[in-house]
Protein backbone atom coordinates (compact mmCIF):
# COMPACT_ATOMS: atom_id res chain seq x y z
CA UNK A 1 0.00 0.00 0.00
CA UNK A 2 1.23 3.50 -0.80
CA UNK A 3 -0.06 6.98 0.01
CA UNK A 4 0.57 9.87 -2.36
CA UNK A 5 -0.44 13.46 -1.64
CA UNK A 6 -1.05 15.92 -4.47
CA UNK A 7 -1.12 19.67 -3.83
CA UNK A 8 -2.02 22.33 -6.37
CA UNK A 9 -3.28 25.85 -6.94
CA UNK A 10 -6.19 24.74 -9.11
CA UNK A 11 -8.50 21.75 -9.48
CA UNK A 12 -7.69 21.24 -13.17
CA UNK A 13 -3.96 20.60 -12.71
CA UNK A 14 -4.76 18.51 -9.64
CA UNK A 15 -7.25 16.33 -11.52
CA UNK A 16 -4.85 15.72 -14.40
CA UNK A 17 -2.00 14.82 -12.05
CA UNK A 18 -4.14 12.44 -10.01
CA UNK A 19 -5.38 10.75 -13.20
CA UNK A 20 -1.78 10.25 -14.36
CA UNK A 21 -0.76 8.81 -11.00
CA UNK A 22 -3.80 6.51 -10.92
CA UNK A 23 -2.97 5.17 -14.39
CA UNK A 24 0.33 3.91 -12.97
CA UNK A 25 -1.40 2.23 -10.01
CA UNK A 26 -4.32 0.07 -11.19
CA UNK A 27 -6.95 -0.28 -8.48
CA UNK A 28 -5.78 2.75 -6.53
CA UNK A 29 -8.32 4.89 -4.71
CA UNK A 30 -8.30 8.56 -5.73
CA UNK A 31 -9.76 10.91 -3.12
CA UNK A 32 -10.49 14.57 -3.84
CA UNK A 33 -11.18 17.01 -1.02
CA UNK A 34 -12.50 20.50 -1.75
CA UNK A 35 -13.38 23.37 0.57
CA UNK A 36 -16.15 25.60 -0.75
CA UNK A 37 -17.73 28.80 0.53
CA UNK A 38 -19.46 28.60 3.89
CA UNK A 39 -17.15 25.88 5.15
CA UNK A 40 -18.65 23.15 2.94
CA UNK A 41 -16.23 20.26 2.46
CA UNK A 42 -16.89 18.03 -0.54
CA UNK A 43 -15.26 14.60 -0.58
CA UNK A 44 -15.26 12.42 -3.69
CA UNK A 45 -13.68 9.00 -4.13
CA UNK A 46 -12.90 7.22 -7.40
CA UNK A 47 -11.47 3.91 -8.53
CA UNK A 48 -10.63 3.28 -12.20
CA UNK A 49 -12.55 6.44 -13.09
CA UNK A 50 -15.74 5.29 -11.37
CA UNK A 51 -17.08 7.43 -8.54
CA UNK A 52 -17.60 5.39 -5.38
CA UNK A 53 -18.34 8.08 -2.80
CA UNK A 54 -19.68 11.62 -2.75
CA UNK A 55 -19.85 13.09 0.74
CA UNK A 56 -20.36 16.55 2.18
CA UNK A 57 -19.89 18.10 5.59
CA UNK A 58 -19.90 21.64 6.94
CA UNK A 59 -17.13 22.95 9.14
CA UNK A 60 -17.92 25.14 12.10
CA UNK A 61 -14.70 27.04 11.42
CA UNK A 62 -14.19 27.16 7.63
CA UNK A 63 -10.42 27.14 7.11
CA UNK A 64 -8.04 24.97 5.13
CA UNK A 65 -6.30 23.46 8.15
CA UNK A 66 -9.64 22.44 9.70
CA UNK A 67 -10.66 20.79 6.41
CA UNK A 68 -7.46 18.74 6.58
CA UNK A 69 -7.64 17.89 10.26
CA UNK A 70 -11.38 17.17 10.55
CA UNK A 71 -12.12 15.56 7.19
CA UNK A 72 -9.02 14.46 5.32
CA UNK A 73 -7.23 12.78 8.23
CA UNK A 74 -10.23 10.64 9.32
CA UNK A 75 -10.88 9.69 5.68
CA UNK A 76 -7.32 8.49 5.15
CA UNK A 77 -7.43 6.67 8.48
CA UNK A 78 -10.46 4.67 7.34
CA UNK A 79 -8.98 3.91 3.93
CA UNK A 80 -5.70 2.64 5.34
CA UNK A 81 -7.53 -0.48 6.53
CA UNK A 82 -8.34 -1.42 2.93
CA UNK A 83 -4.68 -1.98 2.12
CA UNK A 84 -5.04 -0.41 -1.33
CA UNK A 85 -2.96 2.39 -2.79
CA UNK A 86 -4.34 5.85 -2.04
CA UNK A 87 -3.90 9.07 -4.00
CA UNK A 88 -5.17 12.17 -2.19
CA UNK A 89 -5.88 15.35 -4.11
CA UNK A 90 -5.66 18.08 -1.47
CA UNK A 91 -7.95 21.11 -1.62
CA UNK A 92 -6.37 23.78 -3.83
CA UNK A 93 -3.96 26.04 -1.90
CA UNK A 94 -3.65 23.57 1.00
CA UNK A 95 0.04 23.21 1.77
CA UNK A 96 1.32 19.66 1.53
CA UNK A 97 3.33 20.34 4.68
CA UNK A 98 0.09 21.02 6.58
CA UNK A 99 -1.41 17.75 5.39
CA UNK A 100 1.72 15.71 6.16
CA UNK A 101 1.97 16.94 9.74
CA UNK A 102 -1.78 16.55 10.32
CA UNK A 103 -1.67 12.96 9.08
CA UNK A 104 1.35 12.09 11.22
CA UNK A 105 -0.22 13.67 14.31
CA UNK A 106 -3.59 12.07 13.74
CA UNK A 107 -2.54 8.61 12.55
CA UNK A 108 1.00 8.19 13.87
CA UNK A 109 2.86 5.07 12.79
CA UNK A 110 -0.22 3.78 10.96
CA UNK A 111 0.53 6.05 8.00
CA UNK A 112 3.53 6.19 5.69
CA UNK A 113 3.61 8.91 3.06
CA UNK A 114 5.42 7.66 -0.02
CA UNK A 115 5.42 10.74 -2.22
CA UNK A 116 4.32 14.38 -2.08
CA UNK A 117 3.53 15.86 -5.49
CA UNK A 118 2.96 19.44 -6.62
CA UNK A 119 0.74 19.64 -9.71
CA UNK A 120 1.22 22.83 -11.71
CA UNK A 121 0.97 24.34 -15.18
CA UNK A 122 4.55 25.41 -16.02
CA UNK A 123 3.49 28.09 -18.51
CA UNK A 124 1.63 29.93 -15.73
CA UNK A 125 4.27 29.51 -13.02
CA UNK A 126 6.26 32.70 -13.49
CA UNK A 127 3.16 34.90 -13.65
CA UNK A 128 1.79 33.23 -10.52
CA UNK A 129 5.03 33.86 -8.64
CA UNK A 130 4.83 37.57 -9.49
CA UNK A 131 1.09 37.86 -8.73
CA UNK A 132 0.72 40.49 -5.98
CA UNK A 133 -2.86 39.44 -5.11
CA UNK A 134 -3.69 37.11 -2.24
CA UNK A 135 -4.84 33.55 -2.88
CA UNK A 136 -8.39 34.65 -2.09
CA UNK A 137 -8.23 37.67 -4.40
CA UNK A 138 -6.91 35.47 -7.20
CA UNK A 139 -9.74 32.96 -6.69
CA UNK A 140 -7.62 30.04 -5.49
CA UNK A 141 -9.27 29.72 -2.07
CA UNK A 142 -12.66 30.60 -0.53
CA UNK A 143 -10.98 31.79 2.67
CA UNK A 144 -10.78 35.63 2.74
CA UNK A 145 -8.36 35.59 5.67
CA UNK A 146 -5.71 33.72 3.66
CA UNK A 147 -3.20 36.47 2.87
CA UNK A 148 -0.62 34.29 1.13
CA UNK A 149 0.11 35.11 -2.48
CA UNK A 150 0.12 32.40 -5.17
CA UNK A 151 3.90 32.74 -5.31
CA UNK A 152 4.28 32.13 -1.59
CA UNK A 153 2.21 28.96 -1.83
CA UNK A 154 4.06 27.68 -4.89
CA UNK A 155 7.55 28.40 -3.58
CA UNK A 156 6.95 26.56 -0.34
CA UNK A 157 5.46 23.62 -2.24
CA UNK A 158 8.42 23.56 -4.61
CA UNK A 159 10.73 23.36 -1.60
CA UNK A 160 8.70 20.79 0.35
CA UNK A 161 7.53 18.34 -2.31
CA UNK A 162 9.65 15.58 -3.81
CA UNK A 163 7.89 15.57 -7.19
CA UNK A 164 6.62 18.29 -9.55
CA UNK A 165 3.96 17.06 -11.96
CA UNK A 166 3.74 19.17 -15.11
CA UNK A 167 -0.03 19.15 -15.59
CA UNK A 168 -1.43 21.56 -18.17
CA UNK A 169 -5.16 22.15 -17.61
CA UNK A 170 -7.09 20.78 -20.60
CA UNK A 171 -9.36 23.83 -20.80
CA UNK A 172 -6.55 26.39 -21.04
CA UNK A 173 -4.41 26.80 -24.20
CA UNK A 174 -0.73 26.21 -23.49
CA UNK A 175 1.84 28.85 -24.44
CA UNK A 176 4.80 26.75 -25.69
CA UNK A 177 7.54 29.30 -25.02
CA UNK A 178 6.18 30.09 -21.56
CA UNK A 179 5.95 26.37 -20.83
CA UNK A 180 9.60 25.76 -21.73
CA UNK A 181 10.61 28.74 -19.60
CA UNK A 182 8.44 27.47 -16.72
CA UNK A 183 10.08 24.03 -16.79
CA UNK A 184 13.51 25.67 -16.73
CA UNK A 185 12.46 27.78 -13.75
CA UNK A 186 11.17 24.73 -11.87
CA UNK A 187 14.51 22.98 -12.39
CA UNK A 188 16.26 26.01 -10.88
CA UNK A 189 13.87 26.45 -7.95
CA UNK A 190 13.49 22.75 -7.07
CA UNK A 191 16.63 20.87 -8.14
CA UNK A 192 15.86 18.17 -5.56
CA UNK A 193 12.50 17.28 -7.12
CA UNK A 194 11.65 14.70 -9.75
CA UNK A 195 9.94 16.34 -12.74
CA UNK A 196 7.17 14.25 -14.22
CA UNK A 197 4.96 14.86 -17.24
CA UNK A 198 1.29 14.06 -16.73
CA UNK A 199 1.23 12.59 -20.25
CA UNK A 200 3.22 9.38 -20.50
CA UNK A 201 5.02 7.25 -17.95
CA UNK A 202 5.06 8.80 -14.49
CA UNK A 203 7.96 8.52 -12.08
CA UNK A 204 7.70 10.08 -8.61
CA UNK A 205 10.22 10.97 -5.96
CA UNK A 206 10.37 9.63 -2.42
CA UNK A 207 9.14 11.70 0.51
CA UNK A 208 11.67 12.40 3.24
CA UNK A 209 10.22 14.63 5.94
CA UNK A 210 13.59 15.60 7.44
CA UNK A 211 14.92 16.77 4.08
CA UNK A 212 11.68 18.57 3.22
CA UNK A 213 11.67 20.35 6.58
CA UNK A 214 15.30 21.42 6.14
CA UNK A 215 14.52 22.96 2.77
CA UNK A 216 11.61 25.00 4.15
CA UNK A 217 13.26 26.17 7.37
CA UNK A 218 13.36 30.00 7.59
CA UNK A 219 16.83 31.19 6.70
CA UNK A 220 17.86 27.94 5.03
CA UNK A 221 20.13 28.24 2.00
CA UNK A 222 20.86 25.12 0.00
CA UNK A 223 23.79 24.74 -2.37
CA UNK A 224 23.23 26.48 -5.71
CA UNK A 225 22.13 24.07 -8.45
CA UNK A 226 23.59 23.93 -11.93
CA UNK A 227 22.10 26.88 -13.85
CA UNK A 228 18.98 26.06 -15.85
CA UNK A 229 19.32 28.75 -18.53
CA UNK A 230 18.13 31.44 -18.65
CA UNK A 231 17.79 31.10 -14.87
CA UNK A 232 20.60 30.89 -12.33
CA UNK A 233 21.17 31.09 -8.58
CA UNK A 234 23.76 33.33 -6.96
CA UNK A 235 24.82 32.70 -3.34
CA UNK A 236 26.77 35.36 -1.46
CA UNK A 237 28.21 35.50 2.06
CA UNK A 238 29.14 38.49 4.21
CA UNK A 239 31.27 37.80 7.26
CA UNK A 240 30.67 40.88 9.42
CA UNK A 241 27.30 42.30 10.55
CA UNK A 242 25.29 44.42 8.11
CA UNK A 243 24.63 48.10 8.68
CA UNK A 244 20.81 48.17 8.94
CA UNK A 245 20.24 51.42 7.04
CA UNK A 246 22.62 50.57 4.22
CA UNK A 247 21.02 47.15 3.91
CA UNK A 248 17.52 48.65 3.91
CA UNK A 249 18.42 50.78 0.91
CA UNK A 250 20.12 47.87 -0.89
CA UNK A 251 17.29 45.43 -0.29
CA UNK A 252 14.89 46.91 -2.86
CA UNK A 253 17.52 46.66 -5.61
CA UNK A 254 18.47 43.14 -4.58
CA UNK A 255 14.85 41.97 -4.52
CA UNK A 256 13.69 43.41 -7.81
CA UNK A 257 16.31 41.49 -9.77
CA UNK A 258 15.12 38.01 -8.81
CA UNK A 259 11.94 35.98 -8.38
CA UNK A 260 13.21 34.30 -5.19
CA UNK A 261 15.67 35.41 -2.55
CA UNK A 262 16.23 33.69 0.78
CA UNK A 263 18.78 33.46 3.50
CA UNK A 264 19.80 34.64 6.94
CA UNK A 265 21.20 37.98 8.05
CA UNK A 266 23.48 39.22 10.80
CA UNK A 267 22.32 42.78 11.37
CA UNK A 268 24.19 45.22 13.64
CA UNK A 269 20.99 46.55 15.25
CA UNK A 270 20.07 43.02 16.42
CA UNK A 271 23.43 41.24 16.64
CA UNK A 272 22.27 38.30 18.76
CA UNK A 273 19.30 37.53 16.51
CA UNK A 274 19.25 35.26 13.49
CA UNK A 275 17.18 37.17 10.93
CA UNK A 276 15.62 35.18 8.10
CA UNK A 277 14.97 37.02 4.84
CA UNK A 278 12.75 35.82 2.03
CA UNK A 279 11.48 37.45 -1.11
CA UNK A 280 9.01 35.78 -3.45
CA UNK A 281 7.89 37.77 -6.46
CA UNK A 282 6.73 41.20 -5.27
CA UNK A 283 6.88 40.44 -1.53
CA UNK A 284 9.92 40.60 0.73
CA UNK A 285 9.87 39.98 4.47
CA UNK A 286 12.26 39.65 7.38
CA UNK A 287 11.69 37.49 10.43
CA UNK A 288 13.56 37.23 13.72
CA UNK A 289 13.97 33.48 14.25
CA UNK A 290 15.65 33.73 17.66
CA UNK A 291 19.26 33.74 18.86
CA UNK A 292 22.21 32.46 16.92
CA UNK A 293 23.52 29.11 18.06
CA UNK A 294 26.72 30.89 19.17
CA UNK A 295 24.64 33.25 21.33
CA UNK A 296 23.03 30.41 23.29
CA UNK A 297 25.63 30.25 26.00
CA UNK A 298 23.87 27.40 27.80
CA UNK A 299 24.20 25.17 24.73
CA UNK A 300 27.30 23.69 23.12
CA UNK A 301 28.41 25.18 19.83
CA UNK A 302 27.23 23.02 16.94
CA UNK A 303 28.82 23.43 13.54
CA UNK A 304 26.24 21.36 11.64
CA UNK A 305 22.81 22.54 12.74
CA UNK A 306 20.05 20.33 11.23
CA UNK A 307 18.25 22.14 8.45
CA UNK A 308 20.47 25.19 8.52
CA UNK A 309 21.89 24.51 5.07
CA UNK A 310 25.38 25.64 3.96
CA UNK A 311 26.30 26.14 7.60
CA UNK A 312 29.88 27.09 8.46
CA UNK A 313 31.40 27.71 11.88
CA UNK A 314 33.63 30.78 12.06
CA UNK A 315 36.43 30.62 14.68
CA UNK A 316 35.43 34.05 16.05
CA UNK A 317 31.76 34.54 15.06
CA UNK A 318 30.47 30.96 15.25
CA UNK A 319 27.37 30.56 13.07
CA UNK A 320 26.77 34.32 12.94
CA UNK A 321 27.01 35.79 9.47
CA UNK A 322 25.00 36.64 6.39
CA UNK A 323 24.32 34.26 3.53
CA UNK A 324 21.73 35.04 0.89
CA UNK A 325 20.74 33.20 -2.29
CA UNK A 326 19.16 34.88 -5.32
CA UNK A 327 17.36 33.07 -8.14
CA UNK A 328 16.28 34.77 -11.36
CA UNK A 329 17.28 35.45 -14.92
CA UNK A 330 19.92 37.91 -16.04
CA UNK A 331 21.43 38.13 -12.54
CA UNK A 332 24.63 40.10 -12.12
CA UNK A 333 26.68 38.28 -9.48
CA UNK A 334 29.22 41.09 -9.25
CA UNK A 335 26.52 43.70 -8.65
CA UNK A 336 24.93 41.54 -5.96
CA UNK A 337 28.30 41.11 -4.26
CA UNK A 338 29.03 44.84 -4.41
CA UNK A 339 25.64 45.75 -2.92
CA UNK A 340 25.94 43.31 -0.03
CA UNK A 341 29.60 43.99 0.67
CA UNK A 342 28.85 47.71 0.89
CA UNK A 343 26.43 46.93 3.74
CA UNK A 344 29.14 45.25 5.83
CA UNK A 345 30.32 47.14 8.92
CA UNK A 346 33.67 48.87 8.72
CA UNK A 347 36.41 48.34 11.29
CA UNK A 348 35.35 51.53 13.08
CA UNK A 349 31.67 50.53 13.06
CA UNK A 350 32.53 47.10 14.49
CA UNK A 351 33.72 48.84 17.67
CA UNK A 352 30.39 50.65 18.18
CA UNK A 353 27.61 49.29 20.41
CA UNK A 354 24.37 47.96 18.91
CA UNK A 355 22.53 50.97 20.35
CA UNK A 356 24.51 53.12 17.92
CA UNK A 357 22.62 51.69 14.96
CA UNK A 358 19.03 52.43 13.90
CA UNK A 359 16.58 49.52 13.80
CA UNK A 360 14.54 50.32 10.67
CA UNK A 361 13.06 46.84 10.48
CA UNK A 362 12.03 46.66 14.15
CA UNK A 363 13.47 43.17 14.41
CA UNK A 364 15.30 43.23 17.72
CA UNK A 365 12.34 41.30 19.14
CA UNK A 366 11.96 37.54 18.76
CA UNK A 367 8.25 37.77 18.01
CA UNK A 368 8.25 40.51 15.39
CA UNK A 369 8.15 40.21 11.61
CA UNK A 370 8.75 43.03 9.17
CA UNK A 371 7.23 42.81 5.72
CA UNK A 372 7.48 45.13 2.78
CA UNK A 373 6.80 45.06 -0.94
CA UNK A 374 9.60 45.51 -3.42
CA UNK A 375 7.25 46.75 -6.08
Amino acid sequence: MSLTLVSSLDVFSRQKACAALAAEQPGALVVFHDLLEGGLVVRRMFREGVRLVHGESTLEHPCLSCAVRLDLVPTVGRLLKSGTNIIVGLPPAVAAETAVHALLRGLGDAVTIDSVVLACAPDALEDQIWDHHTLFESGFTPVPEDERTPGEFLMRELCFTDTVMLADPALVPVEPEARVRGVQLIRELAPHAVLAESDGDVCTGVHNLADATARTMPGSVQAAPEPSAPFATVVHRVERPLHPERFRHALATLAEACCWLRGRLWVASAPDCRIAVQGIGPRVWLENTGPWQASRKSLPFVSNMPGAGLEEWHPEYGDRGTIVAFTGDDLDAAEIADLLNACELTEAEMAASEDSFPDPFGLNQTTETSERSSS
